[in-house]
C-alpha cells in the first residue's frame, strides 16, 4: 500500500511540473492585450483577397500569398467572432470562399497553371489567379499550418446551417485529399518539399522542430495515414539529428533555436498534461519544453555575448524574421530574412529581435513574455508598433547610413512589414493564454485527437 501511495505521489509531482504556471492578468494587461489582438488580427481581415480567401505573406509591400499565412488566418476569424471584431456570419461566409479555392484549385503534377499537387499545396501562391508562384516547392509543413487553421473552420462552424455544413464538407474534402503516404521519399519521414522540376528535396522532417503538427496531421488522416512507426521514428531522430536534448541557458530540454519551432504547433494543439513516450521518459511534456526553450532564448540574450544594442530582460527574442540587410558592417554580420535563435547546436544572432518570439510564447511564459512586449511598445512607437500591431522585426544596432536597408534610420534599423506567419502566432497564442480558446476548440477536433492518439500521446484531455 505504502508503495502504491508513493508511486501515486511521485507521478502527481510530475505530472504538476509539466502544467505552465497560472498567470493572473491584470486589468492594464488586458487593455494591453485587447488592443494588440484587435490590431494584430486585422492583419488578416483587411489584406486577404476577398473573393479567394488568399491571404499575403507580408504587407504593405506588395507580395504573393503564404498559404501558413492563410492557415493562421482562418483560426484568426474565428478569434474575432469571439472577441467581437466581425459576426460569425462574416467569418463564415470568408472562410467559405476560402474552402471552396482550395478545395477547387487546380492540383496536377504540371509545373505551371496549378495550385498543388496530391492534395498539398505550394508554399507560395500568386494572391489573384492562386497558382503556384515562380517555383516555390510543394509544401509539407506549409499545408500543414493550412490544414491547422481549416480544420478549426471545420470545428468551430458547427450549426446545421448551408454555409456552415459546406464548411465542415469542404474541410474533410480537402483534408482527406492529402496523400502523406506519397511525400514518405525516404520512410518513414516525410519530405519537407518537391519540385515539379526535379521530385523530392533532399530533407526530411526529422529532429525536433516545427513539424510536430505535420506529423499528427499525417497519422490522424483518414484517408492516407502514415505508419504507426513514423512517431517513434520522429522522436528517435531528436537524439542523433542536431536539435537534441541538452542544457542551454541553464534550461534542460529538446533544443531547437529559434522559438517558432516551439510555438507553432502549439497553436492548435494543447500539450499541456499529454505525453508521448519519449516526454514520459524525460519528465515533462512539450508545453514545459517550449517554456524552457523560451526562458532560455531569453537568457542567452541576457547574457549578450556580442553586446548587441538594447537587449536585455525586457528587449529580447528570436526566432525566424525579417533583418537589415545581407552584409558585413563593421566587422559585424548582418542578415535579411533568415532563421535567428540560441541553442546548444548553434546561435544565429546579428542584433535582430522579433515580437513574435515573445508574443508566440505568451502562453508558455507570461510572466517574462508579457513585460517584453509592452517595453518594446512603449520604447519603440510607431516606428515598431502600427496599424496591424508589431511591425516584423527591428535590429537597434544597425544605425549604418553607407549600408543602406529599407527601414534604416540613425537610431537602427525598424521593419516597414508585417509577416503573416508572424502576426498569427502573435494573435492566437494571446488568445491562448487569456483563454483557451484554440486549444480547447481543437481538442473537440476528431482529426486532431486521432493523430495524438496514434503517435501514443496519453493522459491529460486525452482520457
Amino acid at each position: 500500500m505504502k508503495t502504491l501511495l508513493f508511486l501515486f505521489l511521485t507521478l502527481s509531482i510530475t505530472y504538476a511540473q509539466t502544467k505552465t504556471p497560472v498567470y493572473r492578468f491584470t486589468a492594464a494587461d488586458n487593455r494591453f492585450l485587447d488592443s494588440l489582438e484587435h490590431d494584430t488580427f486585422r492583419y488578416f481581415w483587411e489584406t486577404a483577397n476577398p473573393d479567394n480567401g488568399l491571404i499575403p505573406d507580408r504587407a504593405p509591400t506588395p507580395s504573393f500569398s503564404s498559404i501558413a499565412a492563410v492557415g493562421f488566418g482562418l483560426t484568426s476569424y474565428l478569434v474575432g467572432v469571439e472577441r467581437g471584431y466581425i459576426t460569425r456570419t462574416q467569418a463564415a461566409d470568408r472562410t467559405l470562399k476560402t474552402l471552396r479555392f482550395f478545395a477547387n484549385a487546380p492540383q496536377s503534377e504540371k509545373a505551371t497553371g496549378v495550385s498543388g499537387y496530391k492534395g498539398f499545396f505550394y508554399h507560395f501562391l500568386d494572391m489573384k489567379t492562386g497558382e503556384r508562384f515562380k517555383q516555390v516547392e510543394l509544401s509539407t509543413i506549409d499545408t500543414a499550418l493550412l490544414l491547422g487553421g481549416i480544420l478549426s473552420a471545420q470545428t468551430y462552424f458547427d450549426k446545421n446551417t448551408p454555409v456552415e455544413i459546406e464548411i465542415r464538407k469542404l474541410a474533410d474534402q480537402i483534408y482527406g485529399r492529402v496523400d502523406w503516404t506519397w511525400f514518405q521519399h525516404r520512410r518513414p519521414f516525410v519530405s519537407m518539399g518537391w519540385h515539379p522540376e526535379k521530385g523530392f528535396i533532399s530533407a526530411d522532417w526529422k529532429g525536433y522542430n516545427e513539424g510536430m503538427l505535420l506529423y499528427i496531421l499525417a497519422l490522424g488522416s483518414p484517408t492516407h495515414a502514415v505508419g504507426p512507426d513514423t512517431w517513434s521514428a520522429w522522436t528517435t531522430s531528436y537524439e542523433w539529428a542536431a536539435p537534441r536534448w541538452a542544457t542551454f541557458q541553464s534550461q534542460a530540454h529538446v533544443n531547437f533555436d529559434p522559438l517558432f519551432g516551439h510555438q507553432y504547433s502549439h497553436i492548435w494543439v494543447d500539450f499541456r498534461g499529454i505525453q508521448d513516450s519519449y516526454m514520459k521518459s524525460k519528465g515533462i511534456d512539450y508545453a514545459e519544453n517550449s517554456r524552457r526553450a523560451t526562458y532560455a532564448n531569453r537568457g542567452y540574450c541576457l547574457s549578450n555575448p556580442a553586446k548587441w544594442q538594447d537587449y536585455g530582460p525586457t528587449i529580447w527574442g528570436l526566432t525566424a524574421c525579417d533583418g537589415p540587410k545581407d552584409t558585413t558592417v563593421a566587422n559585424r554580420h548582418f542578415f535579411s530574412y533568415r532563421a535567428r535563435g540560441a541553442a546548444s547546436q548553434q546561435v544565429i544572432d546579428d542584433g535582430t529581435i522579433a515580437p513574435t518570439a515573445a508574443g508566440g510564447s505568451l502562453a508558455f511564459a507570461p510572466e517574462i513574455c508579457l513585460p517584453a512586449l509592452k517595453t518594446m511598445k512603449a520604447s519603440y512607437g510607431s516606428k515598431l508598433y502600427g496599424k496591424y500591431g508589431f511591425r516584423d522585426a527591428f535590429n537597434p544596432t544597425y544605425h549604418y547610413p553607407s549600408a543602406f536597408a529599407n527601414g534604416s534610420t540613425k537610431n537602427g534599423w525598424f521593419d516597414i512589414d508585417y509577416l503573416g506567419i508572424d502576426q498569427g502566432p502573435i494573435l492566437l497564442m494571446v488568445e491562448n493564454a487569456r483563454t483557451n480558446f484554440v486549444w480547447n476548440l481543437m481538442k473537440r477536433n476528431p482529426h486532431i485527437r486521432r493523430g495524438l492518439q496514434r503517435a501514443g500521446f496519453t493522459g491529460g484531455w486525452l482520457k
